[in-house]
Parts: C-alpha cells; sequence; structure tokens
C-alpha cells in the first residue's frame, strides 16, 4: 500500500514538473474564488451567463487589445471568449497568468496564434456551425447581385434617373446578365462552401469547386465537379466564391498573377476572410475591367471605410462590414456554444473533453489538470474589468444596454469609444484549410 502511495507522489511530481512554465496551478477548493471566464471584446455576457454562473465568474472587458484589459483578468482568468475584433498574438498571449482556454465566437480563428497558445498550455477552440446559413445565403445573395446588378439599379434611382423607355432601360441595367448555364467556382468546400454550392444550383449555376484537402468522392456524394488545381478552377469559372479559412499558406491567394488566370470579366465574391484577397490587385483588375464586379463582405483592414485604402473609388465593387455571419438567431447559438464549450472546460478535462479544439494536436501529450468551481459569488457573474484608472459603476448611472439588473460594470468615465481598425495577421490558407481545421473553412467571422 504504502508502495503505491509512494509510485503516486512520484507520478503527481512528474506531471507537476511537466506543467511547470506552462501555466500556474488553478486552486481549487472552498477557500478560493471560482474560475473567472472574461469575453474579451464585448459589453454583454448575458446570454453566457445563465449557462456558466453556477461554475464560473463571467466578467466583460470591452476591449480592442489586451492593453485594455484590466489586469485582474489577465492574472486570474482561466478561460476567454472573443470575437474577431481583437488580436492574440504570442506576446499577447503570455500576458495571461492563469488562462486554460480560448473561445472564439465563430469559426475563423485567425486572429488567435494557436501554435503559440498551444505551447502555453491553452486550448483554442472555436464555433463552426452556427453561422453556416447566414453566411451561405448572404454569399448567394452577392453572387445574384453582380449578376442582377440589383445594387447599381438601386443607386441609379436614387440618383433620379428614369428609365420609362426601352432605350433608358437598357441603358440602366447594362451589364446584367442571365444565371442559368453560368459556371461558379467554389474555393473551399467546407460547411459553407457546401451551403453555396446547394442554394446555387437551385439558380441554374454548373458547380465546380478546388478544395485538395477533401477526400475523393465527397463531389459524387454532392454531384459537384472537383477541379484537380486552383488554376483550373480560375480558368472555368464565371464567378469566383471563396470559402476557405485564412492560414500561413494562401494569404493573398487571389492576387495580381491569379486574377490574369481568371476569365475575362469574371465574378468574385469573398465573405470568408480579408487577407485572402490582394486588395490592391483587385482594385486595378476591376478598374481595367479584368474583373467585370466584386463583392466583399471581409477586408484586409477591418472596419472597412470605402474612404481610404486600395479600394478607394473602384468601380463595380460592392462592400459589407464583415455581417454575412450575423442573424439574431445565429449569434444568440454561437455564444450559447462558445459557453457550453467554456463549460465543459471547467467540468471535465482539457482537452479531451472539448468539443471543437482547433489546437489540440499542437497541445503537450500531458495530463491536464480538471478545472473545478469552488464557492459561490453571484455578485460577481457580469462585472467587467477594463482600465484600472479612473472606474465608475455605470450600473448605478443606469448601467451598460443589455447588462440586466444587478450587473456590476467597471469601466471608464466615458463608455463610447471606436474600434480600432484590426490588419488580419500575414497569415494564409490553401484553399480550403487542412483537414485538422477543416470545421473552420467557414468564416466567420465575426465573424
Amino acid at each position: 500500500m504504502a508502495l503505491m502511495d509512494k509510485h503516486k507522489q512520484v507520478k503527481r511530481q512528474r506531471l507537476d514538473r511537466i506543467c511547470e512554465g506552462i501555466r500556474p496551478p488553478i486552486l481549487n477548493g472552498p477557500m478560493h474564488p471560482r474560475p473567472l471566464v472574461a469575453l474579451l471584446d464585448g459589453r454583454d455576457c448575458t446570454v453566457e451567463m445563465p449557462i456558466l454562473k453556477d461554475v464560473a465568474t463571467v466578467a466583460f472587458c470591452d476591449a480592442q487589445s489586451t492593453q485594455e484589459i484590466h489586469e485582474k483578468v489577465l492574472n486570474e482568468a482561466v478561460a476567454a471568449l472573443l470575437y474577431h475584433t481583437i488580436t492574440l498574438s504570442r506576446d499577447d498571449l503570455e500576458k495571461f497568468k492563469s488562462l486554460r482556454i480560448i473561445v472564439r465566437i465563430g469559426s475563423g480563428f485567425d486572429n488567435v496564434d494557436i501554435k503559440a497558445a498551444a505551447e502555453l498550455g491553452i486550448a483554442v477552440c472555436n464555433v463552426p456551425a452556427a453561422s453556416v446559413e447566414e453566411t451561405a445565403d448572404t454569399s448567394v445573395c452577392l453572387i445574384l447581385n453582380l449578376y442582377r446588378r440589383v445594387t447599381w439599379m438601386h443607386q441609379t434611382l436614387r440618383e433620379g434617373t428614369r428609365a420609362s423607355s426601352v432605350e433608358q432601360i437598357r441603358e440602366v441595367a447594362a451589364g446584367a446578365a442571365r444565371i442559368r448555364g453560368e459556371t461558379l467556382g467554389i474555393i473551399g468546400l467546407g460547411r459553407v462552401g457546401q451551403a453555396v454550392a446547394l442554394r446555387a444550383k437551385a439558380f441554374g449555376f454548373n458547380i465546380i469547386f478546388y478544395d485538395p484537402y477533401l477526400p475523393d468522392g465527397v463531389e459524387r456524394s454532392l454531384g459537384l465537379q472537383r477541379m484537380a488545381t486552383l488554376q483550373d478552377l480560375l480558368i472555368h469559372s464565371d464567378c469566383v466564391s471563396l470559402h476557405c479559412s485564412l492560414n500561413e499558406h494562401n494569404h493573398h491567394l487571389i492576387n495580381d498573377f491569379t486574377i490574369k488566370q481568371m476569365r475575362q470579366g469574371a465574378f468574385l465574391v469573398n465573405t470568408s476572410r480579408g487577407g485572402l484577397v490582394d486588395e490592391k490587385a483587385l482594385s486595378q483588375a476591376l478598374k481595367e475591367g479584368r474583373i467585370r464586379g466584386a463583392a466583399l463582405d471581409v477586408h484586409e483592414t477591418e472596419p472597412f471605410s470605402f474612404t481610404s485604402g486600395p479600394l478607394k473609388d473602384t468601380p463595380n465593387l460592392i462592400c459589407t462590414p464583415h455581417t454575412s455571419w450575423y442573424s439574431e438567431q445565429a449569434s444568440v447559438e454561437a455564444r450559447e456554444e462558445a459557453a457550453r464549450e467554456v463549460r465543459r472546460a471547467i467540468t471535465g478535462r482539457i482537452p479531451d473533453s472539448l468539443k471543437n479544439c482547433v489546437n489540440k494536436e499542437y497541445l503537450m501529450a500531458s495530463q491536464w489538470p480538471t478545472i473545478e468551481a469552488a464557492t459561490v459569488h453571484p455578485e460577481l457573474n457580469g462585472a467587467t474589468y477594463r482600465f484600472p484608472p479612473g472606474l465608475i459603476n455605470v450600473a448605478a448611472a443606469g448601467g451598460l444596454p443589455g447588462a440586466g439588473p444587478g450587473v456590476e460594470s467597471l469601466v471608464p468615465g466615458t463608455l463610447a469609444h471606436g474600434i480600432a481598425p484590426v490588419s488580419h495577421p500575414p497569415h494564409a490558407p490553401s484553399p480550403g484549410q487542412p483537414t485538422k481545421a477543416e470545421a473552420d473553412r467557414d468564416i466567420p467571422s465575426d465573424q
């Protein structure tokens, strides 16, 4: 018996040495506060709180960088929830002293350095399924808009143009094209790519796709035509739609060289990630007429503005502000699933209990400690931590929208602040993420 106890002690010491320097141990037991879960770049955690309030303290930071995050969160947060408006590099991740899990509320995770996170002992998860329908519907909407030129006709009427004769109608609707028989090329046949293909078929498109990471036979099960190379797809497509995630292999997948491989007068749609498209090359191609029209929901620098950047004064271009993922239902579903993933981490084991861990293969093969809840502090749920100096109690002055009664809110004296432009890091994917990240081939972004 004594020998078994000694063996367990040695094994425990060995495990402690493995974990030493990765993350400090989480203190469990009734004498310590419950795990702290922080929503980094949002100010409303009313959806997450009902799922987590019995096992964790939930706080929000409303930050756009780690410099805006309160020291308490950096020191004590065990889990972090985030959208696409904050970036976590290795330097940012090293500021967190107790972090065990990051959950991206959405499918894209290119704003988190997942390899560095794994080396620091932090699991990174995403929510790949919540906005599949919304992103696919938006993609098809943009494709139809390019073919039928609805946006430009609307603008023409708003500017006072009247189209009463056949000749005037021809002039106003010039460029509108028939869809039936056109070839739609999809790059990245993940969840959203497949949903777009099924929808586009109903409009009479011939569908082809390129995705080197899908197993053979997928094209037959879906009744689609597979292209062996990206060049083959570009040559044969009348419209190209991007549905792959952004990684280190495909930054500026659409550039001056690949644009020249596209058919003269083809359309381009991107609802995936802004870094996939070289905006300078796209702007030049649109001005020269090599590309007939383009529709972008995502951009290299966000938030996007027509008043600056390479797309300023570019003709035949539709832009939306990274909203293809959004509907009220999808937003709530994504937040609920993200909170459930955090709950699985707290009540189970990391990474074994996680449903959508995207850096699992990078994590060390050591046994991970279980995160346990301790005493209940319901008054702390929904608290916010941001700048230490000049804090005020907003709840006493009316509170924040959606925060609910009794939510403690500690924020700077001024709440209104613009979202700083987020320049996507130069990561880049091969069209369609490797199998390990196949779930995130869609985007959303958030995103």
